[in-house]
């Protein structure tokens, strides 16, 4: 994983780190194959070291982690979700431009 801010969001690890978090985390539900999630990925380590404190975020790769994206319905990758209170608080699909992850960040971390 390149960027220092961001951790490995696993089946067994995203209870704990993800619902039980005391501040909002991002999860980026990727796999290696996918070229947009690669191109998307230079975004999401700026937007780690941008919030660090704020924000806490994660990468869930599908193809390791199948029970996590099932239980939150992944159809397509990759698929940002920002939780909030153990909640989603806001869901992107697809790369997309980083203002519009900026917004959503925005939103649950205001």
């Amino acid at each position: 994983m390149a960027a220092e801010n961001i951790f490995e969001v696993s089946d067994g690890n995203f209870e704990k780190e993800v619902l039980q978090s005391e501040i909002p985390v991002l999860v980026d539900f990727w796999a290696p194959w996918c070229g947009p999630c690669r191109a998307i990925a230079p975004v999401i380590d700026e937007l780690a070291g941008e919030y660090a404190g704020k924000l806490k975020v994660g990468k869930c790769n599908v193809d390791d982690n199948p029970k996590t994206p099932s239980q939150y319905q992944i159809r397509a990758i990759p698929t940002l979700i920002i939780f909030k209170d153990g909640k989603i608080s806001e869901q992107i699909t697809g790369a997309v431009a980083k203002s519009q992850i900026v917004s959503a960040v925005a939103k649950a971390t205001g």
